[in-house]
């Protein structure tokens, strides 16, 4: 059925590239803090490990265009090795900030006439006749309106269908193991979150690539060399599929890399590297969850008077556009859900910081 109508939000217009200001490839231009702008007191508060947002792993913020403030600290733990200091060449995982990038590759292929967003993608699992999963359409997936059964639980193991997927049964392969659940609503009725539905898209993709080692040149050559992400790593499942839901590590000055191509309406280093309806659709709500989130394709917006915009990824790691403000910034730790609002809240005093000289 037809994906509902968009929710109504601000949606400012997307700032360009300043002619003056070089594009990170490789490397970030430097800028200055504006004056006005008191950044430090909020960028102490977020790295304190006993602060209100906990673990605090990397900060950058971008402004018009330029890097003019990050931070480090905190260390990664190994099973195998000492303890690692986190500094800017550190690569961090992404968790479902990841989503992200996989609607960039869907939408780079519907573009191309290969995928057809108002089409069901042909899932192997849905092609019995008379299967209702077989209507799914990929823009209902990528809206997560699919309706499937899919419990996304990341604290009770036993009823956890994402831990299922990603460490149990279904870890060498997270699509099939997701498309392999029943419907618990009509297709397009229903909104619910579900990183088995990303694995379900990865997977038409793997199909379209080629699983494997053709799917991984297609995310570097088509995405990550294009955005100068040249510490981008995504991880795969035994079946050859992108684990599109969870997992790609990179620097935080790389994540703003991509945050900034969006921010630009999918252009950087002057090439149209993602379609500008992948912009759009990203800053398009259709959905709202119970704490009042919005969702649009996989994208998360704010609603806020700066038309923000973020990927958003388990534990707080989060790229924030602001197109108002010509901002980006990512943040990456380890922030426990029951003070993610405490993190919402900083995100809030970091663009209400930059408004006020705006």
């Amino acid at each position: 059925m037809p994906l509902p109508a968009p929710l109504p939000v601000p949606t400012p217009a997307l700032p360009t590239q300043d002619p003056s200001v070089p594009w990170p490839v490789p490397d970030w231009p430097l800028g200055a803090v504006p004056p006005g702008v008191d950044l430090e007191p909020l960028l102490a508060a977020v790295m304190d490990p006993e602060g209100a947002c906990r673990t605090t792993l990397a900060v950058v913020v971008i402004h018009r265009g330029q890097l003019v403030a990050e931070r480090y600290g905190g260390h990664l733990e190994f099973f195998d090795r000492p303890a690692e200091p986190v500094d800017a060449t550190t690569p961090l995982l992404s968790w479902s900030m990841a989503k992200s990038m996989t609607q960039a590759m869907v939408y780079q292929q519907a573009a191309e006439g290969r995928l057809e967003l108002t089409a069901p993608p042909g899932v192997p699992e849905w092609a019995a006749p008379g299967d209702p999963r077989g209507e799914i359409t990929l823009d209902e997936l990528l809206a997560m309106r699919d309706g499937l059964d899919f419990s996304e639980d990341y604290v009770d193991e036993g009823a956890s269908d994402v831990i299922e997927m990603l460490f149990g049964s279904g870890k060498d392969d997270v699509a099939h193991f997701a498309a392999s659940k029943p419907l618990a609503f009509p297709p397009g009725t229903h909104y619910s979150y579900s990183s088995g539905t990303t694995n379900i898209i990865s997977g038409v993709l793997a199909r379209l690539f080629g699983p494997g080692e053709p799917y991984r040149r297609a995310l570097t050559e088509r995405l990550f060399q294009p955005l100068a992400m040249d510490s981008a790593d995504p991880g795969f499942d035994a079946a050859g599929t992108f684990i599109g839901s969870s997992y790609v590590h990179a620097t935080a000055r790389d994540f703003a890399k991509f945050g900034l191509c969006y921010l630009r309406g999918g252009v950087f280093n002057d090439r149209q590297v993602v379609p500008t309806a992948a912009v759009t659709a990203a800053r398009t709500p259709l959905s709202k969850d119970d704490e009042g989130a919005l969702y649009s394709s996989q994208w998360w917006m704010l609603g806020d008077e700066f038309g923000t915009f973020y990927c958003s990824g388990y534990d707080g790691q989060s790229i924030s556009c602001v197109p108002a403000l010509d901002l980006v910034v990512v943040r990456l730790g380890r922030t426990p859900v029951e003070r993610s609002e405490a993190l919402r809240q900083w995100r809030r005093q970091v663009f209400e910081a930059f408004a006020a000289v705006s």
